[in-house]
């Protein structure tokens, strides 16, 4: 039995393009991290979601956390407007990275990654900023934009997996490929 670990609608849907049968069981663990270095912050998460979730149900488990990091900071999700317009004027106009880190345990076993993409994103006025804020997107997404909704407006352009950039990248799929799971 394949378990994803993550209440994530986007992450359901990107796996289930390629997989059909698995089973959704969000994990239980705080995403609250001391960790600062993006990709291991990534991995930890990551690593904690899966195991919980392997304790739990056993399968084999997908884990996976994201974090939007620039200027050597991480930006999780916006616990208010006033923070996803502070993200967004952070990220206007500049480069930041998305770092997915994934734990896979098969059998037992640990596989874990982690897939950087950079993003490019357009200079952004106030009022474009606060119109985003307005729809609700931005407020239950790392760094308070969904590239795959209107958030893909801001971006000028990117340079990696643009699935990873909504937080599933096909690493993750290829990996499960690689251990046996039918894909396609």
């Amino acid at each position: 039995m394949l378990v994803l670990a993550s209440a994530s609608p986007r992450r359901r849907e990107i796996l289930g393009r390629f997989i059909k049968d698995f089973k959704v069981v969000p994990s239980n663990v705080s995403e609250e991290c001391s960790l600062t270095e993006p990709r291991t912050y990534a991995l930890e998460l990551a690593r904690r979601k899966a195991r919980e979730v392997y304790n739990r149900v056993g399968g084999t488990v997908i884990g996976a956390d994201t974090a939007v990091s620039i200027d050597g900071h991480i930006l999780g999700k916006p616990g208010s407007e006033e923070e996803a317009y502070r993200m967004l004027k952070l990220l206007s106009g500049r480069v930041h990275r998305v770092t997915t880190g994934y734990c896979i345990i098969h059998e037992g076993e640990e596989v874990s990654g982690a897939v950087v993409t950079e993003v490019k994103f357009r200079e952004l006025s106030d009022e474009l900023i606060w119109a985003y804020i307005r729809t609700g997107e931005p407020m239950d997404k790392a760094g308070a934009y969904g590239i795959q909704g209107k958030g893909g407006l801001f971006v000028e352009w990117i340079n990696g997996d643009y699935y990873n950039v909504v937080g599933f990248p096909l690493e993750i799929v290829w990996k499960l490929r690689e251990l046996g799971f039918g894909v396609m």
